[in-house]
């Protein structure tokens, strides 16, 4: 995501004394001074020089209004106006204030975090969450996701977390170069690989859980390169996800279907952020597979209660219902990893 800058200014030759419209909102003034030469052009020279200024200006404000326009409302999904320094980086999202346009209601970041949940801010009212979610809310299971626990899915057909980002990035060759979004992210394990691979304009972790965002700071807090990188820290749900519709190039959700409670709402969500071409890959556990025997089909069924838990077959059926295209998956064990493309 490209920072907003000044226009190049060519000499045309004369005092001129205005404000500069592109500065950022918390700029303080007098406005710059251009003193230019006294050598008059001719006048080819000048309409040439109006055209480049005019161009310059106009990606000027593309680039500020992408900006501005990367975040929306989770009430009323209207893009936030954004009030502090530009930037997708962690430092910059932190000292911003974000408010909607349409519905007055602010948000502000919390231990490096922007929070876009809708009851951000709020003092009195409490939602009760299930039972998985509140579980990966917990300190001790955030502490442990990478220090034992995300590993431990190996012995359910995950190939581990350098071989599935490798497939995700083929997954994700038609979206390189956009904004991904990381849904779910945990600790940001995948998050960070994304961020570091230098293959997007922005990488925005995103997940409801404030204690996986802590641990995905300080996670970050350990790598410089990442500090100054296109790397965001997003509080959110993913049923009501803060983006405009049709804005975001990749979203990527790994081991995270089984813990949504509503697979459609969360899926319907990530069809309408995604551009036409832009591609969702997901990856969870099967309930069971073709080739689980009958016999155990129903065992796993009362193992599994509590958590969304798909068949291969439900998983593309979702993705079609949504109006995903292209359907792809990989299966070993009980792991899928699938891809969906927005048409």
């Amino acid at each position: 995501m490209a920072m907003a800058t000044s226009p190049f200014l060519h000499p045309i030759h004369i005092l001129e004394f205005r404000r500069c419209p592109f500065l950022p909102l918390n700029s303080q003034f007098p406005p710059r001074l251009h003193f230019l030469p006294r050598r008059f052009p001719s006048s080819s020279t000048i309409r040439a020089s109006s055209a480049v200024l005019m161009e310059s200006d106009t990606s000027t404000r593309q680039d500020q209004a992408k900006e501005t326009e990367i975040f929306a409302c989770p009430v009323c999904y209207e893009p936030l106006i954004r009030k502090g320094p530009p930037g997708l980086n962690l430092s910059a999202i932190y000292r911003s204030g974000f408010k909607c346009r349409r519905c007055n209601k602010s948000y502000s970041s919390k231990d490096m975090f922007l929070d876009l949940t809708v009851t951000a801010g709020l003092r009195d009212y409490a939602e009760v969450q299930p039972v998985r979610t509140e579980l990966f809310r917990s300190p001790l299971v955030s502490f442990l996701y990478e220090r034992g626990w995300r590993q431990s899915f190996n012995r359910s057909g995950f190939p581990g977390r350098d071989e599935e980002f490798k497939m995700a990035q083929e997954y994700f060759k038609p979206a390189e170069g956009g904004l991904l979004v990381d849904v779910s992210c945990g600790s940001g394990l995948f998050s960070r690989k994304f961020a570091n691979s230098g293959v997007y304009s922005g990488v925005i972790a995103l997940d409801f859980s404030e204690n996986m965002l802590r641990q995905c700071y300080n996670f970050i807090k350990q790598d410089d390169t990442l500090l100054t990188s296109n790397l965001a820290l997003v509080r959110a749900d993913v049923s009501r996800l803060p983006f405009s519709s049709g804005s975001v190039d990749a979203v990527h959700a790994g081991a995270a279907v089984h813990c949504w409670p509503s697979p459609s709402n969360a899926i319907a969500e990530i069809t309408r952020i995604l551009r036409s071409g832009g591609v969702f890959v997901g990856s969870t556990f099967l309930r069971y597979t073709s080739s689980t025997p009958w016999i155990i089909r129903p065992l796993r069924e009362r193992i599994l209660q509590g958590y969304s838990y798909l068949t291969e077959e439900e998983i593309e059926d979702l993705c079609t219902s949504c109006g995903l295209t292209n359907y792809s998956r990989k299966i070993q064990q009980s792991f899928i990893m699938f891809s969906a493309q927005k048409p």
